[in-house]
């Protein structure tokens, strides 16, 4: 459940990222994605973590 962000902003990503600027753009927003994922997924599993 953790991972799911990544999962759904990097394709998202990657899909923005081509139909602004191409291959290129591709590439960039693929990193975004992955980048707003990673932060993501690491601030839901410690809000997770926190209410105990």
């Amino acid at each position: 459940m953790g991972c799911l962000p990544v999962l759904l902003l990097l394709p998202l990503g990657f899909g923005v990222g081509y139909l602004f600027a191409g291959n290129s753009g591709a590439l960039w927003g693929a990193g975004t994605g992955l980048l707003l994922g990673l932060l993501s997924m690491a601030l839901f599993i410690k809000a997770l973590r926190g209410r105990r």
